[in-house]
């Protein structure tokens, strides 16, 4: 008789991978939970929010009666997530740690730990999304690693496979799993891709799983937490400098240490797209994404953030949600990260090629039309004018009900505005600068 395949299923301490556990074990599964703390916070009762999901986690196993593993990634997730998160602001972009934590986190130190300390034939995590096998083709993949350098083996025969949206379109996560690593994708199980969260929250609701189920649902980026995000980007954070090896880590820690900024205030001023005049200051350009609304004081109506001008420190805002300034139809990505390792064929071949592509996790998505370059990045030219394109969030491209990949944004075509502008006025008149309105904010 065969053993009973082992599947390590990652667990949050919330219902989503609470249920997916549970529907592994129902399925004949060997199954080990494991939580993973990747970040060392206190709420605003002094509590580590981490320990008291780690503790539901655990609550889980024990009903599942399944093993129970925790693993600390903090400084992995320092190092990869929150370095890179602070890094991007910096340079005036808006990342997503989200899609980051999933890429060097979940899906490659939760993997290994997986595959090479507990020896798992597959895992599993509670993301609402699907992928193109069954399970028992899952169980049959065998791990090869990549070749080095720039191009694999032409003659080996190898079907990628592929990142499917979810059943529940609204809940689809597949935004999130955009960079995930074809080798890690070809061992991985959904469970929860076909049902609808209504029915996950009926599953956990029959089978004991109330402590999870009461909890809210966690929203936006787990460092922050309630926090004002301004305050928290500018704020003064005690952290302790551990000594690891011959070299020192970051961590984050509720312990005394050295006292560290995130980032340094750079106040800068707001000023009018159309007539240039100044409307208030701000604490730094960084702070704000293209489409907020900026809070300028002293102002009743409200203004929404249109460029930014990282040489100046000034951010020019326009007076309307749906101002020209704030549309644009083109973006350049930085090197696409394909699910399947390579770009989709059509575009090798043509150079070009149609799909959709949203920026925003559960926007529309928006017919485009895709550009090669030689380097791997692509020009993206949407079929209309799209609000608050952002640089540093990720284009997430789709065929179908198939997630392709997506690409950080780095640059931006002109605004609607901009174009106007141009139509209406002489070729003589003076030239705005490198990173101000109007031009291509390349960081």
């Amino acid at each position: 008789m065969q053993a009973a395949r082992h599947v390590v299923c990652a667990l949050s301490g919330g219902v989503d991978s609470a249920v997916a556990a549970l529907l592994l074990r129902r399925r004949g599964y060997q199954v080990t939970g494991v939580f993973m703390k990747n970040w060392d916070s206190l709420d605003e009762h002094g509590v580590c929010t981490a320990d008291r999901d780690c503790e539901d986690a655990y609550r889980v196993c024990q009903i599942l009666d399944i093993p129970f593993h925790q693993v600390s990634y903090v400084k992995e997730y320092w190092n990869d997530v929150f370095s890179d998160f602070l890094n991007e602001y910096e340079k005036g972009r808006t990342p997503n740690p989200d899609i980051i934590c999933n890429k060097h986190i979940k899906f490659n130190c939760f993997f290994h730990y997986a595959v090479d300390n507990l020896g798992a034939d597959a895992v599993a995590t509670g993301h609402y999304a699907r992928t193109s096998l069954e399970d028992e083709e899952v169980f049959q993949q065998k791990h090869i690693k990549r070749p080095e350098g720039l191009f694999r083996n032409r003659f080996e025969v190898r079907h990628a496979v592929k990142l499917l949206q979810a059943a529940d379109s609204f809940k689809d996560q597949t935004f999130f799993l955009s960079q995930v690593p074809q080798d890690t994708l070809r061992r991985t199980l959904f469970p929860l891709g076909g049902l609808t969260k209504d029915f996950v929250k009926k599953i956990a609701a029959e089978n004991r799983l109330h402590h999870v189920l009461q909890k809210k649902e966690s929203m936006g980026i787990c460092f922050v937490g309630k926090r004002n995000f301004e305050n928290f980007i500018l704020q003064v954070s005690v952290l302790l400098w551990e000594r690891m090896g011959p070299r020192f880590c970051l961590e984050p820690c509720r312990n005394e240490g050295l006292v560290f900024q995130y980032l340094q205030p750079r106040p800068g001023r707001f000023i009018s797209i159309e007539d240039k005049k100044v409307l208030g200051t701000h604490k730094g350009w960084f702070l704000y994404t293209l489409g907020q609304r900026a809070n300028i004081g002293g102002l009743r109506e409200p203004w929404y953030v249109v460029e930014k001008d990282g040489v100046q420190g000034d951010v020019f805002v326009a007076p309307r949600t749906d101002h020209p300034a704030l549309y644009r139809d083109l973006l350049r990505t930085n090197r696409v990260h394909w699910i399947a390792d390579e770009p989709p064929a059509a575009l090798v071949r043509d150079k070009m090629m149609e799909c959709q592509f949203r920026f925003r996790h559960q926007m529309a998505l928006v017919p485009c039309v895709l550009t090669l370059n030689q380097d791997g990045t692509v020009w993206v030219t949407a079929v209309k004018a799209v609000r608050a394109l952002t640089p540093g969030q990720f284009a997430v491209f789709y065929h179908g009900d198939e997630c392709l990949g997506s690409g950080k944004i780095l640059r931006l075509g002109p605004s609607a505005y901009t174009l106007q502008k141009g139509k209406s006025t002489s070729t003589g008149a003076p030239r705005a600068s490198s990173n101000g309105p109007g031009s291509d904010p390349a960081h």
